[in-house]
């Protein structure tokens, strides 16, 4: 546990969805720091021991659980939660799933696929994948967010201008996320920790991976913030840098249709290359290519292009 922490949540308060009528887990002052336990994205139906048999097991009720929520004294709406990004405390254990009829590609991958994932949690060594793959580990929360103000039970599958399940690999140790607040106390919740991610996450997950997060929470009275903002506390790249990268394009009129022809042409380059099945090449570039905007002004094409670590294979 954290010997500096105020608070410690255990996983056993967790939610599934966002809704502003949930009790809080506990209430805090702001400044306080906090350790979150949490559960991976398949609330624990995923286990080391898991098959690919077990993706069609799954509860989809079940999935994407947060710990919270937490209310913080003297939050109010227009205010900005303000979280800062302490530490990450892995499990070790991670997964990464093909599921039909989710992700950028799936009309393509209709069969499920699984990956167990083994890593160091001290060192982080790059983790394996299959005979030659070393994955660079970046640990982070994929959802993270506050109550809305809207009444009722509301999905944790999309983002949501309160934050959520944002996605966004570089919300790792040492940044910090500000949050609108739309509803008293913020109640703040925190899930779905992945070891590592793409930009992108384009076949729906990345290295799911129960984990411990240490947040610290504080308030910036009256920042009447309409979407999340963030700020790193350096390069953000630097994991996967020192290699180059192998790139593909996207060309056209939409951005989600050159998104999809970028990462289909590097799952088909992979595959071929490494002699991979193209769906284990789709759950790599998920967990390790980014997906960049390279270009949306010289009209009627934009540009959208996929980045591929080399040194995941050298």
């Amino acid at each position: 546990m954290c010997n500096n922490c105020n608070y410690t949540i255990h996983g056993r308060h967790h939610h599934f969805g966002w809704d502003n009528s949930f009790a809080p887990a506990e209430r805090v002052a702001p400044g306080s720091t906090i350790e979150f336990e949490c559960l991976d994205s398949s609330g624990g139906q995923l286990t080391a021991n898991s098959t690919v048999g077990d993706i069609a097991k799954l509860d989809f009720d079940q999935i994407n659980p947060v710990t919270g929520p937490i209310f913080v004294e003297g939050a109010e709406p227009g205010d900005a939660l303000k979280v800062t990004i302490e530490a990450f405390k892995p499990s070790g254990f991670g997964w990464t799933a093909n599921i039909p009829g989710f992700g950028l590609l799936a009309d393509d991958f209709k069969e499920p696929a699984l990956n167990i994932w083994k890593y160091d949690a001290t060192s982080l060594e790059p983790a394996l994948f299959g005979k030659n793959g070393r994955v660079p580990l970046k640990p982070f929360a994929g959802t993270i967010g506050n109550a809305p103000a809207e009444m009722g039970h509301h999905s944790v599958v999309p983002p949501r201008r309160v934050g959520g399940n944002l996605d966004i690999r570089d919300l790792a140790a040492g940044t910090v996320l500000y949050l609108p607040v739309e509803v008293a106390g913020a109640l703040f919740s925190v899930g779905d920790t992945h070891a590592a991610q793409g930009d992108g996450e384009v076949c729906g997950t990345a290295i799911e991976s129960p984990m411990n997060v240490v947040l610290t929470l504080d308030l910036v009275k009256d920042a009447r913030l309409k979407t999340p903002r963030f700020t790193t506390p350096g390069p953000v790249t630097r994991h996967l840098d020192a290699k180059g990268y192998e790139v593909t394009t996207g060309i056209g009129p939409d951005l989600m249709t050159g998104a999809k022809e970028a990462v289909a042409q590097m799952v088909d380059l992979l595959s071929r290359r490494y002699q991979m099945d193209p769906v284990d090449a789709y759950m790599l570039v998920s967990v390790c290519g980014d997906l960049r905007i390279s270009e949306i002004v010289d009209m009627p094409n934009w540009v959208v292009s996929f980045y591929f670590p080399r040194c995941v294979f050298e």
